[in-house]
């Protein structure tokens, strides 16, 4: 019981992230393309149509890649991270030479092109950072829960490697290093990394409030450095960056689906879900029907979370929403603001849904390390006790900061419970077909230890 558990509710993760990441794909492309083609989308509101049509293009380019075997995989995913890792280097380090060539008072340039005086000041606008210690400082318990959820999710995809025992050629060693390596890589450097670098370049001229308020934040500071510090070359310099992220994007989704679809792969091999899903490809030696089942799931997630990425808060104004291009691009996702408004934000929405399988995943994997070697030699009271509890009780904190948070008045209330909604419907659907599939397959659902 405890494993189909943990493979049905990691589908809300594996299924669903793809998904996410499609939709970012299409945005992302949005507004690259309406920076080069003003006049057929608007750079500051891309077509929604647009977007979802290139979400499902990424969702079945990318598994198609996974359904050419792990070599493909392996080799897509080394040449991407490899070209992401230089170009958030580049990005960070510059960042912080930005910031240290505009000391408190001195002049820097704005986005709109025009000199301010900069200042640096935190509070509770928070407009930006006085000092590098303020960036990693907590600032109130909200905001360390807040970033915490989002960190989660971007990390997600350091367990991937675990998909690939079968093909390791010692698993029991390199399994758990590559997991390891896999964290320390992402979060403590990488993700750490950039996090300090943008935040510490905010100014005055350009603050966290700007930053809100701007479609792609991170985008509009490269425009900054680079127009300073690369002679004037800042839109450049942010296209450059966005095609490795568009790569980054395309690795994070491909390493998702090749374990989401051996989850699945393995479930079906034991008949915990329809045996076709346990079917390996005669070539490319890939569970190619889970693959494709989780393409078109993807492509649907991602169409939604591009067509309604402008519904709920992200909705435009009406004068916006007519200066908009009268085209087939902007035909649907984009009537009124009121209508927009009443919407739940589809980007939002499939994050969070993902985001509670994240949650699931994580913290049952956890607790299932506290008891699978409650009984064993190798036991260890640190390793095996106390850090799956507090990794348990983190991933539940998480999930409940996303329906508390929202309450307190922290974003919208309308994706977070609808997210929980749909994640409960799920998990009363599987606990219904585990008992039917258990029946039919004479099997018990639970094992309970006699005396001998």
């Amino acid at each position: 019981m405890a494993k189909f558990v943990l493979g049905w509710g990691s589908h809300l993760y594996y299924w669903v992230y793809p998904g996410a990441m499609a939709a970012t794909i299409g945005i992302m492309i949005g507004y690259i393309v309406g920076i080069f083609f003003p006049d057929t989308i608007n750079s500051g509101t891309p077509g929604p149509v647009f977007m979802a049509l290139v979400a499902i293009i990424a969702a079945f380019g990318i598994s198609y890649i996974a359904y050419s075997g792990v070599q493909a995989s392996t080799v897509t995913n080394f040449a991407i991270n490899t070209i992401q890792i230089l170009a958030l280097l580049f990005f960070t380090v510059l960042a912080i030479m930005y910031r240290i060539g505009h000391p408190e008072g001195s002049m820097g340039m704005a986005l709109d092109g025009t000199k301010k005086v900069l200042h640096y000041a935190f509070s509770g606008d928070a407009p930006a950072h006085p000092g590098a210690w303020s960036v990693v400082a907590p600032h109130g318990f909200n905001s360390v829960m807040l970033q915490a959820t989002i960190a989660i999710f971007l990390l997600c995809g350091f367990e991937s490697v675990t998909s690939l025992g079968e093909e390791a050629r010692n698993p029991k060693k390199d399994i758990a290093r590559g997991v390891l390596l896999s964290l320390l890589i992402q979060g403590l450097f990488c993700y750490m990394f950039e996090y300090f670098g943008a935040n510490y370049f905010m100014s005055s001229a350009y603050s966290m409030a700007d930053a809100k308020g701007s479609a792609a934040p991170i985008g509009y500071i490269m425009v900054i450095i680079g127009n300073t510090l690369l002679g004037g070359h800042g839109q450049a310099f942010m296209v450059i960056e966005a095609v490795t992220v568009f790569l980054a994007l395309i690795g994070t989704t491909l390493a998702c689906i090749n374990t989401g679809a051996r989850v699945t792969y393995a479930m079906g091999r034991d008949k915990e879900v329809p045996e076709h899903f346990g079917i390996l490809h005669g070539e490319n030696l890939t569970p190619h029907r889970t693959i494709w089942t989780l393409a078109v799931i993807s492509a649907v997630f991602g169409a939604i979370g591009a067509l309604y990425f402008f519904a709920g808060g992200s909705a435009p104004d009406d004068k916006t929403i007519a200066t908009l291009p009268h085209n087939i691009w902007y035909a649907a996702g984009m009537s009124s603001n009121a209508y927009l408004a009443a919407l739940p934000n589809g980007l939002a929405l499939v994050t969070l849904i993902s985001n509670f399988g994240i949650f699931i995943t994580y913290g049952l994997t956890n607790v299932i390390c506290m008891v699978a070697y409650q009984e064993r030699d190798e036991f260890h009271g640190v390793k095996h006790m106390a850090i799956p509890m507090f990794g348990a009780v983190a991933n539940l904190a998480c999930m409940a900061f996303y329906i508390i948070g929202p309450i307190e008045g922290l974003g919208s209330v309308k994706e977070p419970l609808l997210a929980v909604g749909l994640a409960v419907v799920w998990g009363f659907y599987g606990a219904i077909y585990f008992v039917r599939n258990s029946k039919k397959l004479g099997r018990d659902t639970l094992s309970v230890k006699t005396p001998a």
